[in-house]
């Protein structure tokens, strides 16, 4: 759409060429006097730059800065209004439609790749083409692709690469990417690889799901059957390893122990506990894959640093207190004083208050196995980078076989050590489809949606970590993303609640060991899944006389990984002097060991998100001042001594897109600056700038690249005000006439408002000259200033 173009204004065509002639400049250093602003340069230089900033709607094209956008060459193909240098400012008169123009029958080149290129990106048909018979294959294609994808096609075209349904399609399913890719080379190094992390993560599933999740032991092996086999397939980063995780089991476990505490089943009612794992997992996997589905990548930063490391620092606290109980051999005075369901601290009191009724084999055999996965774990550490076979020994594997091998020499289980028992899945069949998202199971899922909403948060991020950390390795140059990897893990999870697993995540760990070991690719992924395949269907009967004071030694270890990297954050913290980042770690332990790990929970999600909000919804606009001796101006709040200000303006920078979230005190934060110069003061001080100080505002809306209703409404409130108080008002490097900021603009009547287009200009400095143009008065003298 063309703009109508006002006709100059008298006086208009003989600016001067430096504002510092009529207008005073002031600094903060010298408040008592007004000193004028030296000139900058000569008249006929700085005409030479200020027409070379203006947005050029002719042939001349704007001079190349950082905000210029990279296909500007490529996608700029549109006809110009007019021959010669434009001043019209900001929004410049355009052409209704482009043209393509023939010169003796023939196309010119940069016509024809005008022709060729914008039915993708405009949505515009050149002249002829329109009347050809697309087949309804096109344009049922048409209707469905994006204007990224239409982009994309357009781009292909101009460089002579093959734009495919099949190349979009690779794109969402790596699979169809690294499968061509493969041989048989990385396969001895995928193999060793799944082996190694079997070895060491298979037990621990079984210690996840007995001793934190409170659900057949069988369950934690499912998370390694059905999820790393999904991810395999949907995954964009082909090294990393999903499984399930201690926090998330733990989470799983408080939504057991609670239907057990309302009443809906027993503490031996394994088929119920089966059941809430896939309602829990299945939930979880819905809100992740919904997440991906709506392109909701950017949730992993919602929780702040210091949040997680509390919460699992918590959670590494909470663990350590609960295997204590099993590894003491106090699980039947446990049940009997019904201390299993309390918080951390009034186990912490039973546990001193029993010590006297120890069960000493079960502690000599828990602290063994942590003693020897220890050592085992810090001599792999300080080992491996001369010696990186060590990375092979499954430690926690020999541990497990060991064990199991000595309770059944020596008869543990007859000398009162627990033992692990037959493993079985609670409905009697090894693989039942169940779907867990059933009306049946409202009531259910209404009790644990809290819980896995904080599961899919927290497994999404340290999957999101873990990517990020094995990115640089990827296979086929596959290319990371958090879309993607939401919808990958949604996925995986959803299908795995089918079967009821644990909730399973990537891990950092466990994919650190799968790369050391050789496993480079996803196939390493799918061996693991058929290995613990395996497992469940031929080695679970060998898993009877397995000790439980080991499973709980493991998980003991799994608690210690868990708060050892807690004292390098405090003191970091503590270094930067970050106490309420300090605070809030602080709050969300202690919360979870002396009452719950819901309520710690519910505390640090409240508390971060209250950060969001208060972050999110605090205007950042700034006054601006001009560096002497030159047109350029920064923050005079950050630099107020060496800085000087323009008598009678105003200039305010809004760096920011304007939303509903962050205009609620954005005329209470520009009325600061009107009475005080600065946003910093406090409102109790009188005012400190007259009101002729502010004439005139320029605003500075380059940062505005979006608004929606609300923001626009309350900008529209701002001018409205100013111009019924005789304020002028400018508005300096703002959107282009056709953009979407522009068009708000337009249809709110802020353009009208603040008198038209040419109040639009594309540097402060030419907003600068226009006041003193409009004002028309050389004799202007300032007030001193006392």
């Amino acid at each position: 759409m063309t703009s109508r173009l006002n006709p100059p204004r008298v006086g208009q065509d003989h600016m001067p060429t430096n504002p510092s002639g009529l207008r005073q400049t002031y600094n903060a250093s010298s408040l008592s006097s007004l000193d004028e602003a030296s000139d900058p340069g000569s008249p006929d230089r700085h005409d030479a730059e200020v027409s070379a900033h203006r947005h050029g709607a002719g042939p001349s094209r704007q001079r190349p800065t950082e905000a210029t956008a990279l296909l500007a060459s490529v996608l700029d193909l549109r006809e110009h209004a007019h021959e010669g240098p434009c001043t019209h400012g900001t929004f410049s008169p355009r052409p209704t439609s482009p043209t393509a123009s023939t010169a003796g029958g023939s196309l010119s080149p940069t016509d024809s790749d005008a022709e060729s290129i914008l039915p993708g990106i405009d949505g515009v048909v050149p002249e002829g083409s329109s009347r050809k018979r697309r087949s309804w294959k096109k344009r049922w294609a048409s209707k469905i692709r994006s204007k990224k994808m239409s982009t994309s096609s357009a781009l292909a075209e101009r460089h002579g690469v093959r734009d495919s349904t099949l190349m979009y399609l690779s794109y969402y399913l790596p699979v169809l990417v690294w499968a061509r890719e493969y041989n048989w080379s990385y396969f001895k190094g995928d193999f060793v690889a799944a082996l190694t992390v079997a070895g060491m993560y298979v037990p621990m599933a079984l210690s996840l799901a007995d001793n934190l999740a409170h659900v057949p032991p069988i369950n934690g092996l499912y998370s390694f059957v059905f999820n790393p086999l999904v991810y395999a397939l949907l995954g964009s980063s082909p090294a990393m390893i999903v499984g399930p995780e201690a926090a998330g089991s733990l989470l799983v476990g408080t939504v057991v122990k609670g239907s057990v505490d309302r009443g809906r089943g027993g503490d031996e009612d394994a088929n119920l506990h089966a059941r809430l794992c896939g309602i829990v997992t299945g939930m979880a996997g819905a809100m992740v894959l919904i997440s991906g589905i709506g392109r909701l990548g950017f949730l992993d930063s919602v929780l702040s640093r210091p949040f997680l490391r509390g919460f699992i620092s918590a959670i590494g606290v909470v663990v350590a207190v609960d295997q204590l109980v099993p590894e003491l051999g106090l699980n039947r005075l446990a049940e009997h004083a019904h201390i299993g369901h309390a918080s951390s601290v009034d186990k912490l009191a039973f546990i001193f208050k029993n010590l006297d009724k120890v069960h000493m084999l079960t502690f000599i055999v828990a602290a063994t196995s942590f003693v020897i996965i220890m050592v085992c774990r810090e001599l792999k550490r300080r080992l491996q980078p001369r010696y990186p076979g060590v990375a092979y020994v499954p430690d926690r594997f020999l541990v497990v076989v060991l064990a199991s091998f000595l309770a059944y020499w020596y008869e543990w289980d007859k000398a009162g050590v627990a033992v692990l028992g037959k493993v079985e899945a609670a409905s009697g069949h090894i693989f039942t489809f169940r779907w867990p998202l059933q009306p049946s199971n409202m009531s259910y899922m209404r009790d644990a949606v809290s819980t896995s909403f904080l599961i899919a948060l927290l497994g999404f991020f340290e999957s999101s970590v873990a990517a990020k950390s094995l990115g640089g390795d990827g296979f086929a140059d596959i290319q990371l993303s958090p879309n993607r990897e939401l919808v990958a893990l949604g996925t995986a999870n959803v299908i795995g609640a089918c079967f009821s697993s644990l909730p399973a995540f990537g891990g950092y760990g466990r994919s650190k060991v799968n790369r050391s070991t050789g496993g480079r690719t996803p196939v390493s992924s799918i061996i693991l899944s058929l290995l613990t395949l395996l497992c469940i269907i031929f080695l679970l009967p060998y898993l009877y006389y397995l000790p439980k004071p080991v499973l709980s030694a493991l998980i003991s270890v799994v608690a210690w990984s868990l708060i050892e990297e807690c004292p390098h954050d405090v003191k970091f913290f503590l270094k930067i002097r970050a106490w309420q980042e300090l605070a809030l770690m602080s709050i969300i332990v202690l919360a979870t060991i002396f009452f719950s790990l819901s309520f710690g929970m519910a505390i640090g999600v409240g508390l971060s998100l209250l950060q969001v909000i208060r972050h999110a919804t605090r205007p950042r606009i700034q006054i601006l001042g001009r560096i002497p001796g030159t047109n350029r101006f920064e923050n005079a709040e950050l630099n107020l001594d060496r800085l000087e200000f323009i008598e009678g303006c105003l200039i305010v920078k809004i760096p920011e897109p304007l939303t509903f979230a962050n205009t609620g005190e954005l005329k209470t934060r520009l009325r600061r600056l009107e009475l005080y110069g600065s946003s910093l003061a406090h409102p109790a001080l009188p005012r400190l700038r007259g009101e002729d100080w502010n004439r005139n505002i320029i605003f500075d809306i380059h940062g505005v690249t979006s608004l929606d209703g609300s923001g626009t409404q309350v900008l529209e409130e701002i001018v409205r005000d100013y111009r019924q108080r005789g304020v002028r008002i400018f508005f300096s490097r703002g959107p282009g006439h056709d953009s979407e900021v522009g068009r708000l603009l337009r249809r709110s009547g802020i353009i009208e408002l603040a008198g038209g287009e040419r109040q639009f200009v594309n540097d402060v400095h030419e907003a600068l000259k226009m006041t003193e143009a409009e004002e028309g008065e050389p004799g202007i003298t300032s007030d001193r200033i006392s």
